[in-house]
């Protein structure tokens, strides 16, 4: 059974994790991604939700992302950042998703996870 998060009915949404570096294999490239799924009800997803990375040492990225047009009833991979594993961002990093602003409810977001994932195409040697 696969446990996940469903957003019945909010106005605000903050949705932050943390997850510590050296469990990466250095000098992959690597994606970050929130798992999501909307609900064909969902509804307030017409202002955008920020996604946000911030690596250790300070370098930030972030993404504004409009969901209503998203594929409905199926998951998919909303990008949070991407970055290359080395010792420059060795620590926790920092990842969030955002949905303040606006002034519509929002609801039928369903949230699987967040996946930290190689590009196996790519690889850097320092």
């Amino acid at each position: 059974m696969i446990e996940v998060a469903e957003l019945k009915e909010v106005y605000w949404l903050q949705v932050c994790g943390k997850f510590h570096t050296r469990k990466l294999s250095e000098g992959m490239l690597y994606k970050v991604c929130f798992i999501v799924r909307l609900k064909d009800s969902a509804t307030g997803w017409e202002d955008p939700i920020i996604l946000e990375l911030k690596l250790p040492g300070g370098k930030t990225q972030q993404w504004k992302e409009i969901l209503t047009m998203k594929p409905r009833e199926r998951w998919i991979e909303i990008l949070v950042g991407e970055f290359i594993a080395t010792e420059k961002y060795v620590g926790e990093m920092d990842i969030s998703l955002n949905g303040t602003d606006g002034t519509d409810w929002k609801q039928g977001l369903i949230i699987k996870g967040v996946e930290i994932k190689p590009d196996i195409q790519y690889y850097w040697k320092a």
